[in-house]
């Protein structure tokens, strides 16, 4: 990825979102750490986590456009990739504890204790170093959507089909971790975090030192996916979107390039999953619901399909309301809601907030610009040559 290629990649509606994301990067846990608890200007660590949440959730949000809004590969399973990137980070958390726990295993987890495991699984050795965690949590979520998408594609099932497929696969990891013998924590999950890399996950610094990598994330993470569909790899998907027998008839391996594109977008997810965790607190088999994935999708459509930016600007929006709505009497209606906000956007805005005002703001912007090229002619004394009668 070169300097050249990220500039000719970014237009001014991309610099200033990711001059935003760096800002709210640097000035929250900055307001976190340096103001008073009374100052007005303050922002409180439970804050700082709510927001890191949000700012996971629109890496999630990123990946899923890039599939979608790109490429028209739409998944009802990424939900997947987002826990399987958090499970990974957990389980380095988890082997963090030693004999901190409640049982004071130097070895196992507490929750292996209580099931009796006689020793730690094969799958959880190397997990106690954070370089091999922070591997596995784009190797695994990578290597399920190169497997998946492999068998997927190769099949050319596309569509409808591959929407439901996807949505099996989340449900079948969501059984599967759900029991004990599994040895991921069964229902219960992963929880009761400690330390990361020898600091507290409780402690301000950390919490506003894993905001900002989150922030840091998004904007790299924004950076690779305007990358891509700026190139000419990105026109490739479009056409795929767009007319994909017909760019399989000009000769393109259609196969590989959603391969490629999925197998990126995954590692995108589990990224997102690994800096949630130590950010909630807890990692659970809920994560790997089909629901999540859905509801993930509709914050894509909300903020604008195909546009980078309205995909991360739809999932803070949406989670912001459901945060709102949820902590009051409407709590038990948020899923009514949820589902009429993505029935008027679908009917009202369908190319979402951020595709709706582009939509209205190039052609004004054309039009002023053909204005003001006219008017410069003619203070020029250029005017247009007349039609010869």
């Amino acid at each position: 990825m070169t300097p050249h290629m990220l500039t000719r990649s970014l237009d001014r509606g991309a610099t200033i979102f990711l001059l935003v994301v760096a800002a709210i990067g640097v000035l929250i846990p900055l307001s976190n750490l340096l103001l008073p608890t009374g100052s007005f200007l303050h922002v409180p660590t439970y804050l700082v986590a709510l927001w890191g949440k949000y700012v996971c959730y629109a890496i999630l949000a990123l990946s899923i456009d890039l599939i979608w809004g790109y490429c028209g590969i739409l998944s009802l399973g990424h939900g997947a990739f987002f826990a399987l990137g958090g499970y990974a980070m957990g389980m380095y958390l988890m082997r963090q504890i030693g004999t901190r726990g409640v049982y004071g295993n130097p070895i196992l987890p507490d929750f292996m204790v209580f099931l009796n495991y006689p020793k730690l699984p094969w799958y959880w050795h190397g997990f106690d170093m954070f370089w091999f965690a922070a591997l596995m949590v784009i190797v695994v979520p990578g290597l399920l959507a190169f497997c998946f998408g492999w068998l997927a594609f190769r099949s050319r099932v596309t569509g409808v089909y591959l929407s439901i497929i996807t949505q099996a696969m989340t449900y079948a990891l969501l059984l599967g971790f759900f029991r004990n013998d599994f040895g991921f924590g069964g229902n219960n999950g992963l929880t009761d975090f400690k330390d990361i890399l020898g600091f507290n996950v409780q402690a301000d610094g950390t919490r506003a030192t894993l905001f900002m990598l989150s922030c840091l994330a998004l904007i790299i993470g924004f950076l690779i996916c305007r990358s891509i569909v700026s190139s000419k790899l990105g026109k490739v998907l479009i056409a795929i979107r767009d007319a994909e027998s017909r760019t399989r008839f000009l000769g393109y391996r259609v196969e590989s390039y959603k391969l490629f594109v999925f197998t990126v977008s995954a590692c995108m997810a589990g990224v997102a999953g690994a800096l949630y965790v130590p950010q909630v607190g807890i990692i659970n088999p809920s994560e790997f619901a089909p629901g999540n994935s859905i509801e993930a999708v509709i914050w894509v459509a909300v903020g604008g399909r195909g546009t980078l930016v309205g995909a991360a600007l739809g999932a803070v929006v949406v989670n912001y309301a459901k945060t709102f709505f949820t902590s009051g009497m409407l709590a038990p209606y948020w899923l009514f809601m949820l589902g009429a906000l993505f029935i008027l956007v679908t009917l009202l805005l369908p190319k979402g907030i951020v595709g709706t005002f582009n939509s209205w703001w190039e052609p004004w912007k054309a039009k002023k610009e053909s204005a003001a090229e006219v008017s410069a002619a003619a203070e020029d004394g250029v005017t247009e040559p007349k039609m010869a009668e």
